[in-house]
């Protein structure tokens, strides 16, 4: 779904300040979108529209990279290696998932119950040192850290030169931004899954 206001105040204006201390890369998670019912034309005006609130909101194409996921099949195809190696425990236990899984009225898609590795993959093919997280994502990267972990320990004795295969990321928290509140329902955060448009502003809003 487009960005909204949660967004921008939550992370993406602290995303402009850390390109100027971090080589960083922006990925408009298209392949994460369809995890949940989407309409298809709706989705590539959406990456459209995401890339050009991430530039009018000053993230600069010069200091940064800022790039499609499904552009990169290499996110496709790590994902699906690291797939082979979770431990289903590991992603039932996720509650971004339980949370999801009970909006949904139709049948819940495998997709979204691997979302969270998915969400690895993207971290761990670029080797990154530092990912920015909200509360909401934490979990997700405390799982590419045991992903990481447990696929440096099983495969580094037939690694090239036996190095570790994956850097583990920490977490880069920045000032708390603001936390807001869905339209509809002030006890929930705003959120691009909501099935009401109405529960949210959009940053391309007029």
């Amino acid at each position: 779904g487009d960005l909204h206001l949660g967004n921008y105040f939550g992370a993406i204006n602290q995303w402009v300040q850390m390109q100027q201390d971090y080589e960083s890369f922006f990925c408009i998670v298209d392949l994460h979108a369809i995890t949940v019912p989407h309409e298809p034309k709706k989705l590539r005006q959406s990456v459209i529209s995401t890339a050009a609130a991430y530039l009018a909101s000053g993230i600069d194409p010069e200091k940064s990279c800022v790039f499609v996921q499904s552009a990169v099949p290499q996110h496709a195809q790590l994902n699906w290696l690291l797939t082979t190696q979770v431990q289903v425990g590991w992603l039932n236990s996720m509650t971004q998932y339980k949370e999801k899984a009970r909006k949904q009225t139709t049948g819940v898609g495998a997709g979204l119950f691997t979302y969270p590795v998915l969400m690895a993959a993207d971290i761990l093919l670029y080797q990154a040192d530092k990912v920015p997280v909200g509360e909401d994502q934490y979990e997700h990267l405390c799982l590419a850290r045991d992903i990481a972990n447990k696929m440096n320990r099983v495969y580094k004795k037939t690694a090239y030169k036996k190095r570790r295969l994956f850097r583990v990321p920490e977490a880069l928290i920045g000032q708390a931004g603001a936390r807001v509140m869905g339209l509809t329902d002030g006890t929930k955060k705003m959120s691009k899954s909501d099935p009401d448009a109405g529960s949210r502003i959009c940053v391309t809003d007029a």
